[in-house]
């Protein structure tokens, strides 16, 4: 199953642990119980550290493993076959449980071994969510580093009847002691503040006893990323407030346009972006989403969800935008049940179902691609009267016999029958009649919403609620800079947010400049 390129990779990783990894596979009769078995064969021969046993099913999950070593009291399963973009999690957890330290803040660690209690997590992904990885590495760590936690890894496609049963709509979910714990993408620091409702005061305190910066960052993305580099790299004290450190760059697939990089993945390069900004002296302050700005003449001040603030002599915002919403009844109720906005992420869980894709441009088409690959059928909706896809897009989807697709469509309602999604009603804008459409999931591609509705009334915005920024990427508010997806600057691109990030920075810096020359100037004149 792997070629000697990848197996000469493991081998060296493997040097790493310094104790033996006990691997216990569950199997039964099926193919992919085999599957398995060759697969975890194959990585026990790179290191003599790794050994494994089988044991028959007994109405435990078949295809299954366990990972623990000898002495330590370790609870870590993979249930399915832990491939795709679940493989780094499989090495990350061969490597922790042998011993390999976590690149992971000491705090953090000490906060997760302090943790008491009774912990099962049931973590259900798919092999194609780019965002599962990252829920199942911490759940795993924390597996790794407390004996009271248990996490079990499930493949939502090779377990369906488990999906169905427990009305999984959505990946990654996260299961707690058999109850609903959360859904979508989660970081250590925010699964402990779940389990520890004194972690965010304490993230608060700490927050608060920050010192002003001389260019405040808020958002971690691309743009936000390339200003606080560009920042600190001037020698000026420099701070990041990011609700979640590579922004939307996290949801994206394939990256394949980023100037002198072929090919990377979103969460890679928002893991390269974030290690790119550790590399310089830069506060970040990860996991803190901002509710207001104030402006007290010379000092801005950032106020934040947890009741904390900081501040900063210029603000630089990149907030960047989010999935826009259809805001058709139905939507909210049935979010996560049947309503998505990741086919990546969610169209596994609805293999041999009939599904729509709301959305006629790049994104609407190419899920509804994907999706027909996955699918039963799949309904295409678009408000105009034609595609906006780029033309070789839509060739390929007309090309496939198991996709619909309907124009001059306005969806105006999301059905239901309580727990989840049964269709959906849309309007034909060319004869005015209610038409039906019965599908189990919705994916919504409708284009991207800018996160700024807590700047209104601070700083001037369009009726899109983009933030209005110069040529210089400064804000109606003199000191207030802004760059990336969440300013009227066109084109929404990676390469684009990174520069106006860049140049936001170096117009940050030039304020700094006259208005120190200017404080001094001053200061000459009343002596």
């Amino acid at each position: 199953m792997l070629d000697d390129a990848m197996k000469s990779q493991l081998k060296d990783h493997f040097t790493k642990m310094v104790r033996p990894v006990e691997i216990v596979a569950t199997v039964n009769d099926s193919a992919k119980s085999q599957e398995m078995a060759t697969l975890l064969a194959e990585l026990a021969s790179l290191s003599d550290l790794i050994t494994v046993s089988e044991r028959t099913a007994d109405g435990d999950r078949a295809p299954a493993f366990a990972l623990t070593s000898p002495g330590e009291d370790i609870h870590l399963t993979f249930a399915g076959i832990p491939l795709g973009h679940e493989f780094t999690s499989l090495v990350l957890a061969l490597l922790q449980t042998g011993g390999y330290p976590p690149r992971v803040e000491e705090h953090v660690i000490e906060a997760v071994k302090a943790l008491s209690g009774d912990f099962r997590f049931e973590t259900y992904y798919s092999l194609s969510c780019q965002n599962c990885p990252d829920v199942v590495q911490a759940l795993n760590l924390m597996a790794v580093l407390n004996p009271n936690i248990r996490h079990v890894a499930i493949d939502g496609a090779l377990f369906q009847d488990e999906v169905a049963a427990r009305e999984v709509m959505s990946v990654p979910s996260v299961f707690l002691n058999g109850e609903p714990f959360a859904q979508g993408r989660m970081e250590v620091e925010q699964i402990i503040a779940k389990l520890d409702t004194g972690a965010s005061a304490r993230a608060a305190e700490k927050i608060k006893a920050q010192a002003p910066f001389e260019v405040l960052v808020v958002g971690g993305g691309p743009a936000g990323a390339a200003a606080a580099i560009y920042a600190a790299r001037k020698g000026i004290r420099t701070g990041v407030v990011a609700e979640r450190f590579g922004g939307q760059v996290l949801d994206t697939m394939a990256i394949e346009n980023f100037i002198s990089v072929r090919r990377t993945e979103g969460p890679d390069f928002a893991k390269a972006l974030e290690a790119h900004v550790a590399d310089y002296d830069v506060e970040v302050m990860n996991l803190q989403t901002a509710t207001g700005l104030r402006d007290h003449g010379g000092m801005f001040e950032v106020e934040l969800e947890n009741g904390a603030s900081v501040k900063g002599r210029t603000v630089i915002l990149s907030t960047g935008a989010r999935w826009r919403q259809m805001g058709v009844p139905g939507e909210e109720e049935y979010m996560n049940r049947g309503v998505a906005y990741c086919p990546h992420c969610d169209g596994p869980l609805y293999k041999g179902k009939p599904v729509a894709v709301i959305g006629g441009g790049n994104s609407g088409v190419e899920a509804a691609i994907d999706l027909a690959g996955i699918t039963k059928h799949v309904t295409l909706l678009e408000f105009d009267a034609e595609l906006r896809a780029d033309d070789v897009l839509q060739r390929k989807l007309r090309s496939l016999p198991n996709v619909t697709v309907l124009t001059s469509a306005k969806t105006t309602e999301v059905r239901g029958d309580g727990k989840k999604v049964i269709g959906l009603t849309y309007e034909d804008r060319i004869g005015g009649d209610l038409k039906e459409v019965d599908v189990d999931g919705i994916f919504v591609q409708i284009g991207l919403l800018p996160n700024t509705e807590w700047l209104r009334g601070t700083v001037a915005l369009t009726d899109r609620g983009e933030v209005e920024v110069d040529n210089r990427g400064e804000t109606s508010l003199p000191g207030v800079f802004a760059a990336g997806d969440c300013t009227t600057v066109p084109y929404k691109q990676i390469v684009i947010a990174v520069g106006e990030g860049a140049k936001a920075s170096l117009a940050a810096f030039d304020h700094l400049i006259r208005s120190s020359a200017d404080d001094e100037e001053q200061a000459s004149q009343a002596a």
